[in-house]
């Protein structure tokens, strides 16, 4: 059974069928998401108007780790079982990452500046997930010098950048930070008012949507390459 949810031609088969239901959904979620984030829900007390790009900014930061962490994931699998599906599965998720890691730092930058009153700073969060940016980039850069050749240089490096990922969640526990601790994600539930969490989690709801649907569409691109190349 697994074996067959993981062949090229069950992949895309499930792509044809559902892709277009995946969008589907994902513009719903999104739409309600960007209602209730920008008319919706109300300015912060402290922050004002400027919480709004938290609807943007953290459910971009939830995805560039666990995308990073999908990954690392796959990349170990392909590794140790050698089945190339799971090689193009972190590929395909890779420049997506880059992209939600890539929004996480300028949605941070334009919020930190009027609520630290500097556009960056060296805290502790911001410079680990920058580093998650540069393993993103330097990710990208090692599939393309590799794509004709031995593919084990990307996936070490994605399984090598997993031990960011803690780093980037847990930072904010383990050093002084400017960055807020988490209010969502953690012991004793979410601290953040309903208010506020309701258009949080559409968005984040929408982002992962929008991550599956491309994910979908580029492992169905790369496996119909690979298959053309007799590579799967």
């Amino acid at each position: 059974m697994i074996n067959k949810i993981f062949s090229p031609n069950y992949i895309v088969e499930y792509v044809n069928r559902y892709l277009k239901h995946v969008i589907a959904l994902m513009l719903l979620c999104l739409v309600a998401g960007l209602y209730y984030s920008f008319i919706a829900s109300p300015a912060d007390y402290q922050q004002g108007e400027y919480v709004r790009i938290m609807y943007v900014h953290v459910p971009s930061a939830w995805l560039s780790l666990m995308i990073y962490l999908l990954m690392g994931i796959s990349s170990f699998i392909y590794l140790i079982w050698r089945n190339p599906v799971f090689d193009l599965v972190a590929k395909a998720a890779a420049p997506i990452g880059a992209l939600f890691c890539f929004v996480t730092l300028v949605t941070g930058i334009f919020w930190g500046k009027p609520i630290w009153g500097a556009w960056w700073v060296w805290d502790a969060r911001l410079t680990s997930m920058l580093i998650l940016f540069f393993f993103y980039l330097g990710y990208l850069c090692l599939v393309d010098l590799t794509q004709d050749r031995n593919n084990k240089a990307p996936a070490v490096l994605a399984i090598l950048g997993c031990i960011n990922v803690p780093i980037v969640k847990f930072s904010v526990n383990l050093w002084n930070s400017l960055h807020q601790p988490a209010s969502v994600f953690k012991l004793g539930g979410p601290s953040i008012h309903s208010s506020m969490l309701i258009p949080l989690m559409l968005m984040f709801v929408a982002f992962c949507l929008y991550f599956k649907a491309n994910l979908l569409l580029n492992l169905k691109i790369m496996l119909l390459l690979a298959k053309k190349n007799r590579r799967v």
